[in-house]
């Protein structure tokens, strides 16, 4: 009798390893994909920083583009305030709030 119990005992903790390994198996693939997904995520980040660097450069590049024309033209308009709208040219057809500083 007592033989019987720890068979049966032996068999429910044989059920137990394998469920516990089949686990283990199912955790593993598991994390193998959230870290792929992850070494694609920084990398999607790191190209829309540098895109946002580029369109910043971009963006500073023809702000002082605007400010030297503005400065060597002739002719200046009489401003109401020291602010300035552009609109932006990425498609964004909502004016965007710059400030132009005068030499």
């Amino acid at each position: 009798e007592k033989n019987l119990k720890l068979k049966e005992k032996i068999t429910m903790l044989q059920q137990q390893n394998e469920e516990l390994r089949a686990r283990i198996e199912q955790n593993t693939a598991i994390t193998r994909q959230l870290s792929e997904e992850n070494a694609n995520l920084q990398e999607y980040v790191e190209k829309e920083m540098e895109e946002k660097k580029k369109l910043s450069k971009t963006n500073e590049e023809l702000l002082w583009k605007l400010q030297e024309e503005d400065a060597a033209s002739p002719v200046k308009l009489q401003s109401t305030s020291s602010t300035s709208f552009y609109r932006c040219s990425s498609g964004n057809s909502s004016p965007a709030k710059v400030r132009t500083l005068r030499q």
